[in-house]
């Protein structure tokens, strides 16, 4: 599975980074030059049907997503390590740790997913479930999701980021996987380190989707609301990002 991921750094601390549904292994990158590779290992890994697995088959479900990680842990002979999610990948990461919990030291999301049902009005599915097909519906969530703030140059960019890196058949099925699927049971009152942070512009996944799902479910986790960030702090806000979730992690 070489190829299913991109490495940063070669540290000792190992840390499995997944990407968001509009996002890639590649997605990551403005927060890259800013992440400490001598003391961190970061594989970012590409999901079935994503990056340099589109085109790569399967049933696009946390569980299979859960499965490949620790697959690609088990190749590299790394035994324990952490997990850094961003949004649909922060569902995912939840799944790796409900898998296999001891192997875990702890976790990040940002704008993370959280592992119940995320609730939808009509409309909201109806832009959703469209975008496999539309671009503009694609476009009209990045806005969104970042408080109709950023520039026309970014969000076209985003929109075909995620147009080149995506099959549609699994992005459509991904929807589902990180939407509806409900594991949340399974993660209650677990004792790992989780930190979640909250774009300070995220209408979705703010700070209140946070407490009322992360602070209610892990005993000890962490929240942080991000100043000048939406739902990409990895674009939006790098450095930041990249200080608050080393800073974290250094801890475990």
């Amino acid at each position: 599975m070489s190829e299913s991921y991109r490495q940063v750094g070669g540290g000792g601390h190992v840390v499995f980074g997944l990407h968001g549904w509009f996002g890639s292994a590649e997605a990551w990158g403005a927060l890259e030059p800013h992440l400490d590779g001598d003391e961190f290992t970061y594989v970012f890994v590409n999901c079935r049907g994503y990056g340099s697995r589109r085109g790569v088959a399967g049933e696009y479900s946390p569980a299979e997503v859960a499965a490949d990680v620790l697959e690609l842990a088990d190749s590299r002979g790394t035994a324990r390590f952490s997990l850094l999610g961003h949004s649909m990948g922060g569902k995912f990461m939840q799944e790796v740790y409900a898998t296999a919990p001891d192997r875990v030291r702890a976790m990040v999301g940002v704008s993370p997913v959280p592992a119940g049902p995320v609730p939808f009005d009509d409309d909201g599915w109806a832009l959703f479930s469209g975008a496999a097909e539309k671009p503009e519906n694609r476009r009209a969530i990045i806005d969104l999701t970042t408080g109709n703030r950023h520039t026309d140059v970014w969000l076209d960019a985003m929109v075909r980021h995620s147009l080149e890196h995506s099959d549609p058949t699994a992005f459509a099925a991904y929807l589902h996987s990180w939407a509806r699927v409900d594991f949340h049971e399974r993660v209650v009152g677990s004792t790992v380190p989780v930190k979640a942070i909250a774009g300070e512009h995220d209408p979705a996944l703010g700070e209140a989707v946070m407490r009322g799902t992360f602070a209610e479910w892990y005993p000890k986790a962490e929240i942080e609301v991000m100043g000048n960030a939406g739902h990409y702090a990895m674009d939006e806000t790098p450095v930041a990002l990249a200080t608050s979730v080393e800073t974290f992690l250094r801890r475990f």
